[in-house]
């Protein structure tokens, strides 16, 4: 699915900032920002929530090391216990490495998939790339509201607030 917005590129990143300020403040939805490189107070200024994605890698390491914990157990205790130089059966400190291991494989590998599912990027997509944005331009993706004349409007504070360029395309919504 595919949305129309209009695209503000600009040169600087205190152009983006600025403008992605006003573009929210001047109520038009702000469909994306796209930068070459991370901006420091770009989340702020586009009014983001913190991300959950942390949860997510909590709770994946959670259920790794759990699994991990609960397999141990029955095999070492329930399934197949084996009397090792007189040991308990739930010795804890031989199932430390294995856990710990399955903590951080389960974290990583569900976190980067979570990850990947959240932004769309399956293999096989194709997302059109705004030109030059992964070089030196930096571009804000607005989309205009339905009034007539907003799109002018919206495009006017963008060149207002230094856009070098603006265009009018379909982007992946």
């Amino acid at each position: 699915m595919s949305a129309p917005v209009l695209v503000g590129y600009f040169d600087s990143e205190e152009k983006v900032l600025d403008a992605t300020r006003a573009v929210r403040e001047a109520g038009f939805t702000l469909h994306d920002v796209y930068t070459p490189y991370a901006v420091h107070g770009l989340d702020e200024a586009m009014g983001l929530k913190s991300s959950r994605l942390t949860w997510v890698c909590f709770g994946a390491g959670l259920t790794g090391g759990s699994l991990a914990l609960a397999l141990e157990l029955y095999t070492s205790v329930v399934s197949w216990p084996l009397n090792v130089g007189g040991k308990p059966f739930n010795s804890f400190p031989a199932f430390v490495p294995v856990a710990f291991e399955l903590t951080v494989l389960f974290a990583a590998l569900i976190t980067v998939a979570s990850f990947l599912g959240r932004v769309k990027l399956f293999p096989g997509s194709r997302r059109v790339a705004l030109p030059r944005v992964t070089d030196d331009r930096f571009a804000i993706a607005v989309q205009p509201r339905e009034a007539a004349g907003d799109g002018a409007a919206a495009e006017e504070m963008l060149r207002r607030h230094g856009a070098v360029e603006t265009a009018r395309m379909e982007v992946a919504s």
